[in-house]
């Protein structure tokens, strides 16, 4: 992880040194914590942050599941992303805005008076799986560990405390040498890996899993859904059989720092040709045209940065 100078910290930029917490801060012990990741793209304009607004709103909607009291609006939280591009000077970069429970309490239900703490630091961060992997593919494998259900938590909040199960997830694949790990349910229907969304393509129809099936609703995957369909594919989201993944004819996986990734094996078991596939590559050609200016941008997804 490459440092920036500055983080903006509960209201102001501070030195990225002084941006400190304390040790017995609730979610340093209890995972109490929302966050978002954001991509900013170096655009023919200048430095653009791709679809703020739905990251901000997804922010505030994990910390209502959550009851954590936002003290910042929206608007100042999308404010302190564009400042923390400017101020660090940076162009393509990666966002993490994080709202988490302070020091003052530690029973597992915090009380009431602990306090919120919001931070949005900005990085450079490049291909999150490999700048390989984005043209040749990668290899993963299905993990033993199932993905948390709504019956135990808010899938739908993007939870710090959610990811010690998709560390558990993404940490076997790696030992075993495979890049990413995919989570099924316990009935073997499909649900995403450890961070990214999952999308199959089976004659010339691509199927994603519904929210149903565990998913963190990703805003990169409903990007590749209307992109798809934009330039005429079928998507459908239906419950998928794991065993759609060995015989589908293209797979790839969507996140905002996975971006858009094809997967060329599941298991050992190659997918189609055993690289990127065309429908991939035209859907993976056409997201990153919005930073070129190849691909319009019809839904209004860039923010350039303006402070």
């Amino acid at each position: 992880m490459t440092k920036s100078k500055l983080i903006w910290m509960n209201g102001e930029m501070i030195p990225w040194e002084n941006a400190t917490v304390h040790v017995m801060a609730h979610a340093l012990h209890y995972g109490t914590s929302v966050f978002e990741g954001i991509r900013c793209y170096e655009t023919k304009s200048g430095p653009a942050i791709f679809r703020l607004d739905a990251h901000i709103r997804r922010l505030a909607d994990s910390a209502k599941l959550y009851r954590i009291e936002m003290p910042f609006t929206g608007a100042q939280i999308a404010e302190a992303c564009h400042l923390s591009i400017s101020e660090n000077g940076l162009t393509n970069a990666y966002i993490r805005p994080l709202i988490f429970l302070g020091a003052g309490s530690l029973g597992v239900v915090p009380n009431a008076d602990v306090p919120v703490d919001v931070i949005v630091a900005a990085i450079e961060w490049g291909a999150y799986l490999g700048e390989e992997g984005m043209t040749q593919g990668i290899d993963c494998c299905v993990s033993s560990w199932s993905r948390t259900t709504s019956a135990a938590i808010p899938v739908l909040a993007k939870a710090g405390g959610h990811y010690l199960n998709a560390n558990l997830i993404g940490g076997e694949a790696r030992r075993n040498g495979f890049t990413e790990g995919i989570s099924v349910s316990a009935s073997g229907t499909i649900s995403e890996g450890s961070a990214e969304n999952i999308f199959i393509v089976r004659d010339g129809v691509i199927y994603t899993p519904p929210l149903a099936a565990s998913i963190l609703g990703g805003i990169t995957r409903d990007s590749a859904i209307l992109i798809a369909r934009d330039i005429g594919y079928e998507v459908v989201e239906q419950q998928l059989p794991r065993e759609m993944m060995y015989i589908a004819d293209e797979m790839f996986m969507t996140g905002t720092a996975a971006e858009i990734t094809p997967v060329r094996s599941v298991d050992r078991i190659e997918i189609g040709s055993g690289s990127r596939g065309p429908i991939t590559e035209k859907i993976q050609s056409a997201f990153f045209g919005l930073f070129d200016g190849s691909t319009t941008d019809k839904w209004n997804w860039l923010s350039p940065v303006t402070v």
